[in-house]
């Protein structure tokens, strides 16, 4: 079984208005979660707040979407908010959905917008994208031109705003995902929280030195929190010599990572955050489907059963049922 924290299918939904999930030509849908083994996809509701249009409003246009969606598909899968709700699907033999916001700035440093959107069943949210927000600050710039410029930002972490935003999260039970947060941030999340957190969708910067990695002692941290790593596939965080998304992704690359993540911060630590449909390649995993080996290849790597198993949904729901609200 697999449980994937991060994907972008809802914001290409919104771009490609024809598509539906329950099958299309994007990574995620309904058949390819089938064909891949899955028990839960997060859904991310991903909202890019250079485009001109306010965060908060384009973050409830794809909720609109992922409402009508979960409708299309309820013979199929169902949301959840709670692993109680997860098992109940699995015994029905449904799909899981959890819905997630990749963009903290759609809270506009409110409080009361995260409650509302906690109301909704987003139970975890990345705190900043590649820009400054109300929460704190990333590790990348974006220049006039567009162009993205990673850096370790190692001085500007969370602004006041953004640990009153943690604290809150904490409290009502959603996770905190550190993935795109500065240097900085990651450490005041971990000195602030008193529950695990998640960077859903980042790799080890020891084995392809990327900003949007993990370093090795942030890795350590979070495994002391009980927090998780979710393993992405998107080319230039998974091998050094690709600098983009569109050149191929290869298992053997991916392999490097999750052996790695597992020696820095504890088998506990790794999990699966494929970032699928938030990029474009020609990697070896393309689509959902392709995962159907990937616990096969894992254990023929050298890991347990009971590993691979901690590695594709275990640690994800330990993480669930400590921080969700059950």
């Amino acid at each position: 079984m697999l449980i994937d924290m991060h994907c972008d299918t809802l914001f290409e939904l919104k771009r490609n208005p024809g598509q539906s999930l329950i099958e299309n030509n994007l990574s995620i849908d309904i058949a390819k979660l089938h064909k891949g083994g899955y028990l839960l996809q997060n859904f991310a509701m991903f909202v890019h707040n250079s485009e001109g249009t306010d965060p908060y409003e384009a973050c409830l246009e794809l909720y609109e979407i992922f409402q009508k969606q979960m409708e299309l598909g309820k013979s199929k899968i169902r949301p959840v908010t709670t692993v109680h709700e997860i098992e109940e699907n699995q015994k029905e033999g449904l799909l899981s959905a959890m819905l997630t916001i990749e963009e903290g700035a759609v809270c506009r440093g409110e409080t009361d917008i995260l409650e509302e959107f906690y109301e909704k069943g987003v139970r975890m949210m990345t705190l900043t994208w590649n820009f400054e927000n109300e929460i704190g600050f990333p590790n990348c710039i974006i220049d006039a031109d567009g162009r993205r410029k990673p850096f370790e930002n190692t001085e500007q972490g969370l602004k006041p705003a953004g640990f009153e935003m943690i604290e809150a999260m904490e409290s009502m039970g959603m996770i905190v995902d550190v993935s795109h947060l500065s240097d900085a941030g990651f450490y005041d999340v971990a000195a602030k929280l008193r529950v695990p957190f998640a960077a859903s969708h980042s790799n080890s910067r020891e084995i392809c030195p990327h900003p949007r990695n993990l370093t090795d002692e942030m890795l350590h941290i979070l495994g002391e929190k009980g927090g998780v790593a979710g393993l992405n596939l998107y080319g230039a965080f998974v091998n050094p010599m690709l600098t983009s998304g569109e050149e191929e992704c290869r298992r053997e690359d991916l392999l490097k990572h999750v052996h790695h993540m597992a020696d820095a911060g504890g088998i506990e630590c790794v999990a699966l955050g494929t970032d699928f449909d938030g990029f474009s390649g020609e990697g070896e995993i393309r689509t959902a489907a392709d995962l159907a080996d990937f616990p096969e290849y894992l254990h023929k790597s050298g890991f347990s059963w009971e590993e691979v198993d901690k590695i594709t949904y275990k640690n994800v729901l330990r993480v669930y049922n400590e921080v969700l609200k059950q």
